[in-house]
């Protein structure tokens, strides 16, 4: 079989790679473009993180191409640098540092002239980071307890309001781990990052729904009260089950109003263990602070009755492959696929350790909140009611 030639990508390719890519398409997809294997098309993604490069241009005063060429028939007419200028319209010192900074009368080149130039205005900045060891000490102490981004950069401006040297951008902090030219946080970082990976995906990129089940009278969403959408009054919780291999699974429940989570274990998915144990759960908290329950149409819902009979709570189920109306659950059951992967066998775990995974996701400081942690916001919503 005849190997095929290396192929290497235009400028005007590139660009349409990073198109398709920041699309959502797959790097399969896009190779199939060329018709090529996606490893051809890992560099150009992979070199920068999979942060697209700004595009360079020119400065807008700058001599172009077509000038050096002009410039370059002129010297071979044998026509003075101020005659060239002239026809030019560009100021006689200009054309005499071009020609003396390219070889000189006799040895000036046009194309040679033109790349020299381009590859001269390159100025790389250095990365904010770099310089500052103390904030790379406290970014990546916060990395290792599982702190995102996007929290470490709104703790650290409501920590230091009144220094600005120790505040970033959570987009800084990410594209430092992603590009490792940047050389300021440790690739071994990545790893702290909660889906692990080694490149930024497109925003684009989603996965699809899951059908839902029936539920014997089962109460709407639509009928729930009006005063659970805008999260004004704590109380009002959302829920789901957590999936692993082999048929395992965990209970995850998150307030809407603090965000603040509990797990709690089961052994399987039948209706019975599920609303056992959320009614072991209930019992543990104020009546005050659990009023509702929204979950989704799973067959662990078949026995939701006995769940209000015993707790006094109702629960209100999501209409069929509608997630978003379970927003905080959706978002809660992907912060903890950090520490239960998919794929993983979940009964390994006792209750000991999911406790231990809900508190540290309690005490994380959240965008949503303004940067305070669903601990403290619901310890007020507790000290408010006592």
């Amino acid at each position: 079989m005849k190997q095929r030639k290396r192929i290497y990508y235009s400028p005007q390719q590139k660009a349409l790679i990073w198109d398709r890519y920041k699309q959502g398409d797959s790097l399969h997809d896009i190779a199939r473009m060329f018709d090529r294997y996606h490893s051809s098309i890992m560099p150009t993604i992979y070199n920068t993180g999979g942060f697209r490069p700004p595009e360079r241009k020119r400065h807008p005063t700058s001599l172009s191409l077509s000038e050096r060429e002009e410039i370059s028939r002129g010297l071979a007419a044998n026509l003075s640098l101020r005659e060239i200028s002239r026809k030019l319209s560009r100021a006689p010192p200009t054309i005499s540092r071009e020609v003396k900074r390219s070889g000189g009368l006799e040895h000036y080149r046009a194309n040679k002239a033109d790349a020299a130039a381009w590859e001269n205005t390159k100025r790389p900045k250095e990365c904010m980071l770099k310089g500052n060891p103390d904030l790379c000490y406290v970014i990546a102490q916060k990395l290792k307890r599982a702190w995102s981004p996007q929290q470490i950069s709104g703790w650290l401006k409501r920590t230091y309001a009144n220094n600005q040297e120790m505040q970033v951008s959570h987009e800084t902090i990410y594209k430092t781990l992603y590009i490792q030219t940047r050389g300021a946080l440790k690739k071994e970082l990545q790893k702290c990052l909660r889906t692990k990976r080694v490149v930024r995906k497109s925003r684009t990129t989603s996965l699809k729904g899951k059908g839902i089940g029936r539920i014997n009278d089962a109460v709407s969403i639509s009928e729930r009260p009006a005063e659970v959408e805008d999260r004004a009054i704590p109380g009002h919780w959302e829920g789901d089950l957590i999936q692993g291999c082999n048929n395992t699974f965990i209970a995850a429940l998150v307030e809407r109003h603090s965000r603040y989570v509990m797990l709690a274990k089961v052994y399987d998915n039948k209706t019975a263990t599920v609303i056992s144990a959320l009614i072991k759960q209930a019992h543990k908290l104020p009546a005050e602070l659990y009023k509702t329950l929204t979950w989704d149409r799973g067959s662990e819902m078949t026995n939701h009755k006995d769940f209000t009979l015993a707790t006094d709570i109702q629960i209100y189920l999501c209409d069929p492959k509608s997630p978003w109306q379970r927003g905080s659950n959706e978002n809660t059951n992907r912060l903890l696929r950090q520490y239960f992967p998919k794929g993983s066998d979940l009964s390994v775990h006792n209750q000991q350790k999911l406790s231990q995974v809900a508190r540290q996701l309690n005490e994380r400081p959240r965008k949503t909140l303004n940067y305070e942690s669903p601990a403290e916001r619901f310890n007020q919503c507790v000290a408010s009611i006592s």
